[in-house]
């Protein structure tokens, strides 16, 4: 009998497990999954600074760090690790989808990127424009780059919810348009937002950064070989007085996009081996190992990019970016006065978001396609361009790390700069979702 109970309680356990396993699969599975983590953490940091124990939040956001290798040393805040450590693999799978989009996909021909580049260029100018109106001189004016970004986390997780009413290259088209938003953004973060260049720790970069694209030519796939070559280039970048995330990008673009062997060949090899199975084990079908040696024959046949970008991806979207979140949303409102909440940053933030992303993305869209450059993706009508128009002004990610540059010595403006941000991309998201709400079902 105890034998019968212990084997009804292991048969049962799997069971529980799967139980509770099953939805925890599905939700990750969703790719508006991450958008949701960022609106949580950015929820919770919002409520833990405003209605936790006094000075926690701040407290935990300040908690001391210290890394020691040999002679080097570094010491730092939690959100310090975060932004200047962590979201270095958050631009590095930023690097790695535009270098894959470049080759592989959507922007590969200057047809498919004209019209996603001519409406991100919409989309920087015009909230930059916006921004500075309200802002055209003091100490504000610094954060004319905030506003132009998108968050594709969160744009591509609303046109999911959305996805009977977006057609598929609609969808395409916002994702390319993140893309280059991502371009522009990283662009502004070098050449506006650094510090001082040290032309020695400069020449160190470029050294390295030749070294990387050998590596390239050469097809090398070892991780730990880009591990140590990321780790140089961030250094370097760090000594010469850029913002050493961007060497995240760096690395992303350097790393090899195609496979070592043609995709016909390994087509045409794994036919082979599996004709070669077949016949010497007819039950190959019940045979694990034989499957799991196919699996990590095409794993071994993937490309670089392809396979970091697997490993990475899940641990930035749902662990890099939401702990990005929690320690930047925090925004403690009773400490905004009035005046600060009408402020020129906060309200020209979100207007910016707001209007001027609708506007520059479908302004500049909508030229392009009377001029016969390219039709409306998907065939989608005026007001489903609208809608994703809107959807673009969702710019938190970046946004929130741009903001963090601008006004890095002025606590006052970048928390009207956050305020701006979470109002201006919550307004965006909920306007674009209502106008496509309101669209008729794809057929």
């Amino acid at each position: 009998m105890q034998a019968g109970g212990a084997a009804e309680g292991a048969s049962a356990a799997p069971q529980i497990f799967r139980a509770v396993a099953r939805p925890l699969v599905a939700f990750f599975r969703l790719e508006a999954a991450s958008g949701i983590l960022l609106l949580a953490a950015a929820a919770v940091a919002l409520g833990w600074e405003n209605l936790g124990p006094a000075a926690s939040y701040r407290a935990f956001v300040e908690t001391p760090f210290a890394l020691r290798l040999g002679p080097f040393a570094a010491a730092g805040s939690l959100r310090g690790v975060v932004n200047e450590g962590l979201m270095t693999l958050f631009f590095f799978v930023v690097g790695m989808e535009i270098k894959r989009e470049l080759v592989l996909g959507e922007l590969r021909t200057r047809a498919q990127a004209a019209l996603p580049l001519l409406a991100a260029l919409g989309g920087m100018a015009v909230p930059a424009a916006i921004y500075l109106a309200f802002n055209p001189s003091g100490p504000g004016r610094a954060g004319w780059g905030v506003p132009m970004a998108t968050d594709i986390a969160f744009a591509i997780g609303v046109l999911t919810l959305l996805r009977a009413r977006v057609p598929h290259p609609l969808v395409v088209f916002v994702t390319a348009l993140a893309i280059f938003d991502d371009i522009g953004g990283i662009l502004v973060i070098a050449i506006f937002y650094g510090h001082g260049v040290s032309p020695g720790w400069l020449a160190a970069a470029a050294g390295v950064a030749a070294a990387l694209a050998g590596l390239s030519r050469r097809g090398v796939g070892r991780g730990l070989v880009w591990a140590a070559g990321g780790a140089a280039l961030w250094w370097t970048f760090h000594g010469a007085g850029i913002h050493a995330t961007l060497a995240g990008v760096a690395l992303g673009l350097a790393i090899p996009a195609r496979p070592r062997v043609a995709p016909h060949d390994v087509i045409d090899e794994l036919a082979r081996h599996a004709r070669a199975l077949a016949d010497a084990h007819p039950d190959v079908g019940r045979d694990l190992e034989d499957v799991l040696q196919i699996e990590r024959a095409l794993d071994a046949r993937q490309s670089p990019l392809a396979r970091f970008d697997a490993l990475l991806h899940p641990w930035v979207a749902f662990g890099v970016m939401p702990l990005f979140a929690l320690v930047n949303s925090g925004v403690e409102l009773g400490g905004l006065s009035a005046e600060r909440i009408a402020g020129g940053v906060a309200v020209g933030t979100a207007v910016a978001l707001l209007a001027g992303k609708l506007a520059g993305v479908f302004a500049f869209t909508a030229v392009a396609v009377r001029l016969g450059l390219a039709p409306i993706p998907g065939g989608a009508g005026w007001t489903k361009l609208l809608g994703v128009s809107a959807v673009s002004g969702i710019g938190f990610t970046v946004a929130l790390f741009i903001a963090g540059l601008a006004f890095a010595d002025q606590p006052g403006l970048l928390d009207e700069a956050k305020l701006g941000i979470l109002a201006g991309s919550l307004a965006a998201g909920v306007v674009g979702a209502l106008v496509l709400r309101a669209t008729p079902v794809v057929r």
